[in-house]
């Protein structure tokens, strides 16, 4: 099978192009180097059946790729991720996701794409009144990014009544592993990990309590994979593990791991981020066959540990 991966030298995406590799699979990376990184594919870029082109996914090059390509299947992952930046510029965010995502569905229509699995968040679900967030909740979005991602959503939908391309929407929840940067908002576990590896003060918003729903990414990447199949078109499933864990917790976990002093510095709580967030993987169970694998203590010992062989 031949796959199209947008957003392929990320910290996400390009985790899911070595496990295609790694299954026989030929694929093409799309990335416009904005926030991903070459070196994440290096391995990638040795097989022989692989390709990078930089780009932007709103570039009309994108559809005459996909037309030379013609991939099997179209793995969505680029996007424009803080949720922060899109209520400070929600045009920006508009462009890249919306605008984006509608380009890569007019490039899956004209390269003959069978299906598009398209990477969402639980911020679409806002601030639910369940936790564990079952795979029905309404939806519920509170930014420009939520709003975005529902969007994405929509244009699945269309454009599996007008041309029959089928999609699946994978909702993640806080996802972390290897080739996640220390750098935004989302990457609570690498900043951590970078800030006690490197003798640097940590700080945790508020007094510690607030939870989220980590899961790897070498099992979100195992969700993409069974998405590419027939199972789950036309659905939209959760990616996490049900499990909430505090930011006092991981903060000791990854301390741990690291060997270094647990002693957080606390700063006022952040406007706008939610106390507690946690997603029920059920239905993913039931529609993709796919479950969490990763305990999170095993889960950070193996981030520490590459992050730690990356400081040399």
């Amino acid at each position: 099978m031949r796959v199209l991966v947008t957003g392929g030298a990320g910290f996400i995406g390009s985790n899911l192009v070595d496990r295609l590799l790694a299954e026989g699979h030929d694929v093409v990376a799309v990335d416009d180097l904005s926030s991903g990184d070459r070196d994440n594919l290096a391995a990638a870029s040795r097989t022989g059946r692989f390709a990078l082109h930089v780009l932007d996914v709103r570039d009309p090059a994108l559809i005459e790729l996909t037309a030379e390509v013609r991939p099997e299947v179209i793995c969505h992952l680029a996007a424009q991720i803080s949720v922060r930046k899109s209520v400070a510029d929600p045009v920006h965010d508009a462009r890249v996701n919306v605008e984006g995502t509608a380009s890569v569905l007019v490039a899956a229509h004209r390269g003959g794409t069978r299906k598009v699995v398209f990477a969402s968040s639980v911020a679409v679900y806002g601030r639910p009144a369940t936790i564990p967030v079952p795979g029905d909740a309404p939806v519920d979005p509170r930014s420009p990014y939520a709003a975005s991602k529902l969007s994405g959503e929509t244009y699945l939908a269309t454009f599996r009544a007008l041309y029959g391309i089928e999609y699946t929407t994978l909702v993640l929840s806080n996802v972390y592993g290897p080739r996640q940067s220390p750098e935004g908002e989302a990457g609570v576990v690498a900043i951590f990990t970078d800030g006690l590896l490197g003798g640097t003060p940590t700080v945790v918003y508020g007094d510690g309590t607030q939870t989220r729903d980590y899961v790897h990414v070498d099992d979100v990447v195992e969700g993409f994979v069974r998405a590419c199949g027939s199972r789950g078109d036309g659905r939209r499933f959760n990616l996490g593990t049900g499990i909430q864990t505090s930011d006092r917790r991981l903060h000791s976990l990854i301390a741990d791991a690291a060997g270094s002093p647990d002693k957080p510095g606390f700063a006022q709580p952040r406007l706008g981020d939610l106390p507690a967030m946690a997603v029920d993987p059920v239905p993913a169970v039931e529609g993709l066959g796919w479950e969490p694998r990763t305990d999170l203590s095993t889960g950070l010992k193996k981030t520490v540990e590459w992050a730690r062989g990356r400081r040399g």
